[in-house]
């Protein structure tokens, strides 16, 4: 069996995962603080697909955001991410990743 080499990216996108994760997990435990039910699983899917497919977002200005920032980018992506197409839907803007110009409604 031949030997695996790591990729050079594969430490980077283990930190970007490794982040995203405390991210997912702080966001559900302050939807939870203001009683709404958050799925972390959607969250993570939500944030890797932006992360990795759309646009690199700002992971650690995310993770140490004021509760109204995170929710505000967390629930903006949640709302404007067409998940069939990897885009985002019309013109978003999200504290951590500036303004994204996206075709849409």
């Amino acid at each position: 069996m031949a030997k695996k080499y790591p990729h050079p990216l594969d430490g980077a996108r283990n930190a970007a995962m490794n982040t995203i994760g405390k991210i997912a997990d702080r966001a559900v435990l302050v939807y939870a603080q203001h009683e709404v039910r958050a799925d972390r699983l959607s969250i993570l899917m939500d944030l890797m697909s932006v992360h990795f497919e759309i646009q690199k977002l700002r992971l650690d200005d995310l993770l140490v955001a004021d509760d109204f920032n995170l929710l505000h980018d967390i629930g903006g992506i949640n709302r404007h991410l067409d998940r069939e197409n990897k885009k985002l839907m019309g013109t978003v803007i999200i504290e951590r990743i500036g303004r994204v110009e996206s075709t849409g409604y």
